[in-house]
């Protein structure tokens, strides 16, 4: 098993208009910080110099054209492109989508290929990312074809797990979208991910209901009766802690949650609204249910304070922590099931 000093992290840049380069290097100017694990920010040396100058960071990089050129203890930079780029903090812009997706490119090949061991993902936008050669919603659907397995957003803290049966599915779609087969699917994939990343042996999991008051017998929708409950029977059938629908308007402002390993809500907004409520800054966006490890912070580019020096990088570096104890979890998972 890697040490935990010897995680190499690979780091997506992200929207270089956004916060993404100032809470990364926020993140690493504390050295100590080097210790745990080896960062590889992929983007170029240029642009980092260009965040390094404008926020007066007191860093220094360790510019490389190919990963065997990384060194532990440094702050490394993988050069994915050369030429200058313009930088207008708080701009959306089509051309820097672009070099978004070439740093997220370059960093997810480097995870495949195991050259980095796990994958931080800073804010990207959008809107700007997407062309005739990139039509993903987000990084989640992009690394699910990328990597293996079946992958779920994942929100999470020390004390709050929120998953999501639907992440970016309109509201109007999303009750079609809800099957017997996804609700199996999703809910097999956060106990798994319970167990191996987060080394909880025996998971008890919440489900929130997909209609106001989990239908109330039908007056409000029948999705809940028709699909949910019988689903959720069968799962609990097969020795999984699986409990609910719970009606979703009350069940955190209760405090019934804290009852739970983890929360799987119907659709985005049911489960982050409550989770970036209680969790805003200390929250991590964990990909569950792939090969590979891969966190990001639990908020977006903020262009609205980019490039003025007040961006908060504790959910980056929540983000970075997390993914190293997963990583290890994982490792010491695999290392036991061989064993048995």
């Amino acid at each position: 098993m890697k040490k935990e000093e010897n995680i190499i992290v690979g780091i997506s840049i992200g929207d270089l208009n956004g916060i993404g380069g100032e809470i990364v290097l926020k993140t690493f100017e504390d050295s100590r910080i080097l210790e745990f694990c080896t960062p590889v920010i992929f983007a170029s040396v240029k642009v980092m110099s260009y965040y390094k100058n404008h926020f007066k960071f007191d860093i220094n990089f360790n510019g490389i054209q190919n990963l065997d050129q990384v060194v532990p203890g440094k702050i490394n930079v993988f050069n994915v492109w050369k030429e200058n780029v313009s930088i207008n903090f708080g701009k959306e812009d089509f051309k820097i989508g672009t070099y978004a997706i070439k740093s997220l490119e370059a960093a997810t090949k480097a995870l495949k290929e195991g050259r980095v061991d796990m994958l931080i993902t800073a804010p990207i936008n959008k809107h700007n990312i997407q062309s005739d050669t990139f039509n993903f919603p987000g990084h989640t659907n992009y690394l699910e074809q990328e990597l293996e397995g079946d992958s779920l957003m994942f929100m999470v803290t020390d004390t709050l797990k929120v998953g999501l049966l639907t992440d970016h599915v309109p509201v109007s779609d999303i009750a079609k979208h809800i099957t017997p087969e996804l609700i199996t699917k999703k809910i097999e994939t956060i106990y798994k991910s319970l167990q191996q990343d987060f080394r909880i042996s025996k998971p008890k999991i919440a489900v929130l209901g997909i209609n106001p008051h989990t239908g109330d017998n039908g007056v409000i929708g029948n999705e809940d009766d028709q699909v949910l409950r019988p689903t959720l029977k069968k799962i609990k059938e097969s020795g999984k802690l699986v409990f609910g629908p719970y009606a979703a308007d009350s069940f955190f402002g209760s405090n019934n949650y804290k009852n739970f390993d983890a929360v799987v809500a119907s659709y985005h907004d049911q489960g982050l609204i409550p989770f970036k409520t209680l969790s805003f800054g200390e929250g991590v966006n964990f990909t569950a249910g792939l090969n590979k490890v891969r966190t990001s912070p639990d908020h977006g580019t903020a262009f609205e304070i980019a490039g003025k020096g007040i961006a908060d990088e504790s959910s980056f570096k929540e983000a970075l922590f997390t993914g190293m104890q997963i990583y290890k979890n994982r490792v010491e998972h695999q290392e036991l099931v061989k064993r048995l």
